[in-house]
This record gives C-alpha cells, structure tokens and sequence, in this order.
C-alpha cells in the first residue's frame, strides 16, 4: 500500500498548479485524505482535508485560492493550486487513512513533490 504525489513544479506569482495523490495496493476503501506542506525551516501544516463524504477544510492562508477534491474510483485526491504566492513555495505531502484488504486501517504518507512559486 503506497501513495504517490504529483504535479509539483516551477510557476510564476500568480499561476496555477495541480498536485495528485494516487493510493495504490490492496486498499479496501480510503477515508479522511489531506494534504499538508513543509516550507524551508518551518514544522509541516495542514493545508486542506477532505472525508470520505466530501467535506472539505481549509487551511486560512489557501482558503479562496485552494481547493481539495477526490475521485474515490481511481483512490486518488487533488489539490488545484490557484493565484499561487512565493510564500506557497514548500514541498507538498498528502496523507489518507486507508483500510486494507487484509483488515487494517492507518494513516500513509506519500513522498512529497516540491512547489516552487518565483518570478
């Protein structure tokens, strides 16, 4: 069981990016799923969250610029990255709470993708 981040890069003040999260293995169903960031010399923050219901959450600095969505068919969770600011600029992680097939439930990390927002 594994998840595998995407979509991180380079942009510009302003621009836009979309980050992936794919859960991959013997997962039964997958529930809360996140994603969270880690800046140069600063502890990891939430940065949005969305359940297995769809209810979402933000994090204050993203809200309105931001949003989390999920596709429960391909195990998979996005995060659309608007009016981006060099102080976005970190390397993204998501997390999701996956229950196996074998009966166990946990939190699993992906490996991050790093966010660069320059000019």
């Amino acid at each position: 069981v594994q998840l595998q981040a995407s979509g991180g890069g380079l942009v510009q003040p302003g621009g836009s990016l979309r980050l992936s999260c794919a859960a991959s293995g013997s997962i039964f169903s997958i529930g809360t799923m996140d994603w969270y960031r880690q800046a140069p010399g600063n502890q990891r923050e939430l940065v949005a969250t969305i359940t297995s219901s769809g209810v979402t959450n933000f994090a204050d600095s993203v809200k309105g610029r931001f949003t989390i969505s999920r596709d429960n068919a391909k195990n998979t969770v996005y995060l659309q990255m608007n009016s981006l600011k060099p102080e976005d600029t970190a390397i993204y992680y998501c997390k999701a709470y996956l229950f196996t097939s074998w009966g166990s439930a946990n939190d699993y990390w992906g490996q991050g993708t790093q966010v660069t927002v320059s000019s």
